[in-house]
């Protein structure tokens, strides 16, 4: 395994939207390389404590190190974040002063090639899993998935405009053989898009985009638990969520924006029946994006949306 190297982005926005206190109780739904974990114990010293989760064995082992300073102070679980009531629970935690996720996929998994995360690694075998005890892969999603599974998944999680002509040269190579590797289905997106619409970025990004998000369940319950961990939260505790593509983000402003709300009677009743009390208020109407200073540093920072709400 290489170094897990990844840098935090947004990280002085995460913080100050998080208010982090001396004694507060943090949860971080999405340790990837620690950069962001480090902060919350540095900041929450010296005596804050933070209860942090990932898929990914190797963001575990990494931050173990990362985060030996704060020993005593932290409790790093190999699991999904969407599993916080269980993990919560288990460890005698009811409300927290802060909650952070940050779902953008790490630059350790993007830059270590065996992982097929990365469409510039031409020769790597299509896996993906973010939790490498799973067994659906990249590969099996291309190679036996249905044309009407892959369409959906190319227009929805990868708003794919050429999915139709994807599909069908997918379709059309696993039939003569099965198709292993990150380079042999970068080569059938490239034939599948006209030269003139690859001036954009790269051809791949969208449907690889796409898989990643299939293969791990990204979306799967993201809503509900943005709603539960929301709940989770003390009174003036915040959460603060990083997405990067439209989909995460729709979503999450559709949690807070429900959270808000203090009624969702039909406009045309004349008083309100359902009993909703507004539950957060938003810090952020619109998310905040990164600096022009830190996207020259971190490129990967471009996409990166921030909102950032406190519990009422």
């Amino acid at each position: 395994m290489s170094e897990f190297k990844h840098i935090p982005v947004m990280l002085s926005e995460c913080m100050e939207g998080l208010k982090i206190k001396n004694n507060g109780v943090y949860f971080d739904g999405t340790l990837g390389g620690g950069g962001h974990s480090a902060e919350i114990l540095k900041l929450s010293s010296p005596d804050g404590r933070l209860i942090a989760t990932d898929l990914d064995i190797d963001a575990i082992t990494a931050a173990e190190t990362k985060l030996q300073e704060f020993k005593g102070r932290y409790i790093l679980v190999n699991d999904n974040y969407k599993n916080y009531d269980y993990i919560l629970n288990n460890i005698g935690v009811n409300e927290l002063d802060g909650v952070l996720l940050d779902f953008g996929v790490s630059s350790h998994q993007l830059d270590e090639r065996e992982r097929g995360f990365s469409y510039l690694a031409k020769d790597v075998l299509l896996d993906m899993r973010m939790d490498r005890g799973q067994s659906l892969t990249a590969k099996d999603i291309v190679n036996q998935y249905s044309r009407e599974e892959l369409l959906k998944i190319l227009y929805e999680y990868g708003e794919e405009k050429f999915a139709a002509a994807i599909v069908r040269n997918i379709i059309a190579q696993r039939e003569i053989k099965a198709i292993e590797t990150t380079g042999e289905l970068t080569e059938i997106i490239e034939k599948s898009i006209p030269r003139k619409f690859q001036q954009n970025g790269p051809p791949a990004r969208k449907t690889f985009q796409a898989l990643r998000i299939e293969v791990n369940g990204e979306l799967d319950g993201l809503y509900d638990c943005v709603i539960g961990l929301a709940r989770r939260l003390k009174s003036g505790g915040r959460i603060a969520i990083l997405t990067f593509h439209s989909l995460e983000d729709r979503i999450v402003k559709q949690a807070f924006n429900y959270l808000y709300a203090d009624c969702i009677c039909p406009k045309t009743l004349p008083i309100c029946v359902c009993g909703k009390k507004r539950e957060l208020n938003l810090i952020t109407n619109k998310p905040l994006t990164a600096s022009f200073e830190e996207i020259s540093i971190n490129s990967r920072s471009k996409s990166a949306k921030l909102r950032i709400a406190e519990k009422v």
